[in-house]
C-alpha cells in the first residue's frame, strides 16, 4: 500500500478534482483506492457520500484526535474499488486542537498503521486543504510521496518552493525521511491560448521528467460534475476530461512501477523555481 498526497497550498489549480477523479480512474482500472478528504470544506465527500449517509459518515476527524483508527472510518463508494474516509466540519477545528497534542504532526501517520499493516488498498490519495498548516503537516508526515496539481499560468510555480522547503524539513526531523515529490501535474490547460503552452515549455524545462505527460485540460464540465454530485466518467464519461484522467491514471501506473522521483534535495533546491 503506497500513500500518496495531492497538495499544494495554492488554492484553485485542480487539487480535489485531481484527488477525485484520479482515484475514479484507479478504481476503474481495478485498482484498489481509498480516498482520503483531509479538507474541511469536504468538496471530494460532498460527490462520494450521498446527503442520506452524510449524517452518520464518520470523519478523518476521528483519526487524528485519536478516537478511532482510520480502518473503523472507511465508507464505501458507489463506484466499485473505490472506498472514502469523508471530511466533515469538526475537521476545521483540528487545526488548533491537534496542534495542543503531543507528536501532533505525526496523528495521521499513526492512525494509517493498521491500514499498512492490513494492506487492504494498493493507494490511499490525500486531498490535502490549501494551506500550510496542521492538516498538510500531517499529511506529508503520513504519505510516501507528494503529486502537486499545478495550474498553467506563470504564477502557478510561486508556491512550490516553500512546499519544498516543507518537505525538507519534514525530512529534516526524521518523521519521514524517505518523503518524495514524486510528480507536477499541469491542469488547467488551454492549447488555444498563448500563454499555456508557453508556461508548459518552461516547466518541462525546468523539471524535465517529473512533469506529468499527461495535461489535464480547461473544460467546464469539471466544474459541473460535483455540482451534481458526479466524478467526471459519470457526468461526461466521453469527454476530454474523462479521457485526461484515465490517461493520467495509466501515467500513474507506469510511473509507479518505474519510480520516477524529484527529490526535494538541496541539489534540487538549487535549481531555483521558474519566476
Amino acid at each position: 500500500m503506497k500513500i500518496i498526497a495531492i497538495t499544494n497550498q495554492k488554492g484553485g489549480v485542480g487539487k480535489t478534482t485531481t484527488s477525485l477523479n484520479l482515484a475514479a480512474a484507479l478504481a476503474e482500472k481495478k485498482v484498489r483506492v481509498l480516498l482520503v478528504d483531509l479538507d474541511p470544506q469536504g468538496s471530494a465527500s460532498s460527490v462520494l457520500v450521498s446527503k442520506e449517509e452524510g449524517a452518520e459518515a464518520p470523519s478523518i476527524y476521528a483519526a487524528l484526535i485519536g478516537e478511532k483508527p482510520a480502518s473503523d472510518l472507511i465508507s464505501p463508494t458507489r463506484i466499485k474499488n473505490l472506498s472514502i474516509i469523508p471530511s466533515d466540519l469538526d475537521l476545521a477545528g483540528a487545526e488548533v486542537e491537534v496542534a495542543r497534542m503531543d507528536d501532533h504532526m505525526m496523528r495521521l501517520r499513526a492512525a494509517f498503521e493498521d491500514l499498512r499493516e492490513k494492506n487492504a488498498f494498493d493507494y490511499v490519495l490525500l486531498d490535502c486543504p490549501p494551506s500550510l498548516g496542521i492538516l498538510m503537516s500531517n499529511a506529508l508526515t503520513a504519505a510516501d510521496e507528494i503529486l502537486v496539481p499545478i495550474q498553467c499560468e506563470y504564477y502557478a510555480l510561486e508556491g512550490l518552493g516553500l512546499l519544498m522547503e516543507v518537505t525538507d524539513r519534514i525530512r529534516a526531523t526524521g518523521a519521514n525521511p524517505t518523503l518524495s515529490i514524486s510528480g507536477l501535474l499541469l491542469t488547467m490547460f488551454d492549447a488555444r491560448t498563448n500563454l499555456n503552452p508557453a508556461v508548459e515549455r518552461e516547466v518541462r524545462n525546468h523539471f524535465q521528467e517529473v512533469v506529468y505527460k499527461t495535461l489535464i485540460p480547461r473544460t467546464v464540465r469539471f466544474a459541473e460534475a460535483p455540482s451534481h454530485g458526479r466524478t467526471i466518467f459519470e457526468h461526461d464519461p466521453n469527454g476530454i476530461g474523462a479521457a485526461s484522467y484515465r490517461k493520467l491514471a495509466a501515467e500513474f501506473l507506469q510511473r509507479q512501477k518505474s519510480q520516477v522521483t524529484f527529490m526535494n534535495s538541496p541539489a534540487h533546491r538549487a535549481q531555483e523555481t521558474p519566476e
